[in-house]
């Protein structure tokens, strides 16, 4: 680095910094002229906190050039263009195209929430951009409103690809770390697991919840209580979205592969970006959804479509899916190393530090479709589960009066899963489920919800079936599906899971319901959607 009288500084000899852009604790953005193509610039420059080992400085400012690299490898309109990296007194500094214009976030802060319109134009710009990252393998993982820039001449440009992963770049990241924004973090990353592309549609979700309703749906007091939300809790109804609002709720599904194909997400962004609806057949619609009609809880043994076979594992020998109460149990581990991080660095996160330190890099992958409710009526995935395993009567062990871990066995069975005629169907017609719950002994207090591909059952939320001691190891609890309008298909699927006293999650039966007129001919809905979860009983 090298100085001239005035105080401006210039950068490998070439890149003359002229006032700072935006600045935060771990670094400054700046204005800059090249002085060899003699045009403006933004360069990017990170410090290391003071008192970071020297091989955490060297990680640091590897995955800077990484992120030169990440970025410089896409080619799109709305990504920021990436001119060099240039090294200067010991570190990379990498040097952009100057976008000249607001952020989303100072325009938010500046003007308040946007009309539905407005924020469906922006975000289908930066799904574009995000499409584009994908199809080069690179995930963005931070998406924003801080890092969407609105330029003067109307580009929307996606910058900061600071955090990106990189298919097949090698890891380079440190153990307990936390990457992205919190209230900003899809599920799935918040539990530590493989991110895809559908974690990055997610944060677009968030991101047009907050540029509609002013506010983010997930933000808590504190880190620790937002990442909780992410995970467990329901996402807050938009009351400003309008005709957006079937996209938002389809990217901020908790399930990745539920969420809204980003192709699909994009059309309808353009869509209502133009001042129009989505059409039913492509975004879910609440008023063609079934309402999910709860029933009490029964003693007893099941009707004769409820004769589950409990399993541990699913049809395929695949283990069963992660539950809410270890999810719970992740998140705590993940805010621990983000205290230790927050405390070492006097920051809560880094944008350039990953958290899946020697994992694998994570490249694009196409997301799952909703399931069909085929021939065998069962989705493939978590089996009904038992846990944990072991002799439910005896003692722990030899010599010893301590009683076996409690046990619980839950499996879902359905009956007229797939109904053709005028709706609402008879209620004798109507697809119906039945959750079977054993305990391994009595007493014994359950705690569950009823789940579908949509998340969780409205209007019920966590209950608890009680097994009072003296009485019966199996209880079972009933919902049916139905819907009140006069034509379309319907199709999704519907499961259980236990919290309390054990993890286990049931297996996923899948259903359809297809409404015909009086005269017998189906008015088409060119598609199926999704079970609705904002119906009342």
């Amino acid at each position: 680095m090298s100085g001239e009288p005035g105080g401006e500084r210039v950068i490998a000899g070439r890149y003359r910094l002229l006032s700072p852009l935006g600045e935060g604790g771990m670094g400054t953005v700046w204005r800059a002229r090249d002085e060899v193509l003699h045009r403006e610039v933004a360069v990017k420059e990170v410090r290391a906190p003071a008192g970071l080992p020297g091989t955490d400085v060297r990680r640091m400012y590897a995955r800077l050039e990484r992120e030169a690299w990440a970025a410089a490898r896409i080619s799109h309109r709305n990504v920021v263009t990436v001119y060099d990296v240039a090294t200067d007194d010991g570190r990379p500094w990498i040097v952009m195209e100057l976008v000249r214009g607001l952020s989303l976030a100072e325009l938010l802060a500046a003007d308040g929430p946007l009309p539905p319109a407005r924020a469906a134009h922006l975000g289908a710009e930066v799904l574009a951009a995000l499409r584009a990252a994908h199809e080069a393998g690179v995930l963005h993982r931070d998406v924003k409103p801080g890092n969407v820039l609105l330029a003067d001449d109307g580009r929307v440009v996606l910058t900061d690809f600071g955090i990106a992963t990189v298919e097949g770049s090698s890891a380079l990241t440190m153990t307990g770390e936390v990457v992205g924004s919190p209230e900003y973090l899809a599920p799935e990353r918040a539990l530590g697991r493989t991110p895809g592309p559908e974690s990055d549609l997610w944060s677009l979700g968030v991101l047009l919840y907050a540029a509609v309703e002013g506010v983010s749906p997930f933000r808590q007091d504190t880190p620790l209580s937002t990442l909780r939300a992410v995970v467990d809790e329901e996402l807050p109804p938009p009351r400003r979205a309008g005709a957006l609002a079937p996209v938002i709720e389809g990217l901020l599904r908790k399930d990745p592969a539920a969420r809204l194909p980003a192709e699909r997400a994009e059309r309808e962004l353009r869509i209502v970006g133009a001042g129009g609806t989505p059409r039913a057949d492509t975004v879910p619609d609440a008023s063609l959804a079934p309402t999910l009609v709860a029933h009490a809880a029964s003693d007893g043994p099941a009707p004769p479509f409820a004769a589950p076979a409990p399993a541990t594992t699913a049809s395929d020998g695949t283990a069963p899916a992660a539950s809410p109460r270890r999810d719970r149990r992740a998140v705590v581990a993940l805010i621990a190393g983000l205290a230790a991080l927050a405390l070492a660095l006097a920051a809560l996160t880094y944008a350039l530090l990953d958290r899946e330190d020697g994992g694998k890099e994570h490249g694009a992958e196409a997301g799952s479709s909703a399931p069909d409710p085929g021939a065998s009526g069962t989705e493939p995935g978590p089996g009904p589960t038992t846990a944990p395993s072991g002799d439910e009567s005896e003692s722990s062990g030899p010599g010893t009066s301590s009683p076996a871990p409690q046990s619980v066995r839950v499996s879902v069975a359905g009956s007229h899963r797939r109904y053709t005629g005028p709706c609402p169907p008879p209620d004798e017609e109507a697809p119906a489920f039945t959750a079977t719950f054993t305990v391994g002994r009595v007493p014994a207090e359950v705690g569950y919800r009823w789940v579908t591909d949509r998340g969780a059952m409205p209007g019920r939320g966590w209950e608890t079936l009680s097994f009072p001691e003296g009485g019966a190891r199996t209880r079972e609890d009933t919902v049916t599906v139905t819907t009140y309008e006069e034509g379309g298909t319907v199709t999704g699927w519907i499961g259980v899971e236990v919290r309390d006293p054990v993890d286990v999650t049931s297996d996923r039966v899948a259903f359809s319901v297809t409404c015909e007129t009086e005269t017998g001919t189906e008015t088409p809905t060119g598609g199926a959607s999704a079970p609705s979860a904002s119906g009342s009983p």
